[in-house]
């Protein structure tokens, strides 16, 4: 297993999410090494210890473990394919992407990656939002070969509480659209519930203490539900676009499947009327002002 620094660790993208991920790495005494598109973004990290890098082929070249944490599938495919970064793989290397796609785009890309160069891939999308992998608390759902999942439990386990593996390579990106379906519809609901208090007269301050432990209590309504009523966006935990970027994930694999995600649909209409009105970069919080 990998447990100590003497392993060297690649981070591609550092974001609202990897950014505090590659803080608690350093923290747990792991040499990093890190690469962003936006070279401003890395200043936290480099002040805490990260080592830079000018490409995301020197990462590779640097690193047992390479991770991933990025916005979306177009992103994760354009590292994924790079020629560079591919050449500088080997069989010893693993790949662990957090980031949330889909479980197509993940198998295609871990395809690859293994007929390029033999390194393997373990798709392991999280939850638990900014203060969860401030705080080390994410929970990873893991999808690909149990071995190699086994060996990273103890680098994941700096910025997470729980490794699942769910399956096969795309296991995880299923299970991550599930836990966005629910986490993204419970948002929307939320929203409203905390509008029709306000609009009643009724202190919305109050509504997570008042159901907390019952029926409608839930994590998001805790966190999500307090900074609803008194109507803060900052600082951002999810952005609109993120999440429905996972919704619109979640109802082309359903159609995929054959099913019918009518929720999901309603939450994503929502999300995108928002988007449309250029909020795409606003805290999921800011749906508290959506006007009917």
């Amino acid at each position: 297993m990998y447990k100590n620094k003497r392993v060297k660790i690649g981070f591609v993208g550092i974001g609202l999410m990897g950014q505090p991920m590659v803080l608690r790495l350093l923290m747990a005494d792991y040499d990093v090494y890190v690469w962003n598109r936006t070279q401003s973004k890395l200043a936290e990290v480099l002040s805490a210890g990260a080592i830079e890098c000018s490409s995301v082929a020197e990462v590779a070249a640097r690193s047992d473990i390479i991770l991933f944490c990025l916005a979306n599938a177009d992103v994760v495919e354009s590292v994924a394919t790079d020629v560079d970064f591919l050449e500088a793989l080997s069989t010893e290397k693993l790949i662990v992407d957090l980031s949330s796609i889909s479980p197509e785009v993940t198998t295609r890309l871990a395809d690859l990656v293994d007929s390029q160069s033999g390194a393997t891939w373990i798709d392991a999308p999280v939850s638990g939002g900014v203060s969860g992998a401030e705080q080390g608390t994410l929970v990873i759902m893991a999808g690909g070969d149990p071995t190699a999942i086994d060996k990273v439990r103890p680098l994941l386990a700096a910025v997470s509480k729980r490794v699942t593996r769910m399956g096969p390579i795309g296991a995880g990106q299923t299970t991550k659209l599930c836990n966005q379906i629910i986490v993204g519809c419970n948002i929307a609901a939320i929203s409203e519930s905390i509008r029709l208090a306000e609009a009643a007269g009724v202190d919305a301050t109050l509504l997570p203490e008042s159901l907390a432990g019952g029926f409608a209590d839930s994590l998001p309504f805790q966190i999500f539900g307090k900074r609803m009523a008194c109507h803060q966006e900052t600082p951002v935990s999810i952005k609109i676009e993120t999440m429905l970027k996972d919704l619109v994930g979640a109802i082309n694999a359903s159609k995929s499947l054959g099913i019918q995600v009518s929720l999901t649909r309603a939450a994503a209409d929502l999300l995108q009327a928002r988007c449309d009105a250029g909020d795409n970069e606003r805290c999921i919080t800011s749906l508290v002002d959506t006007e009917n």
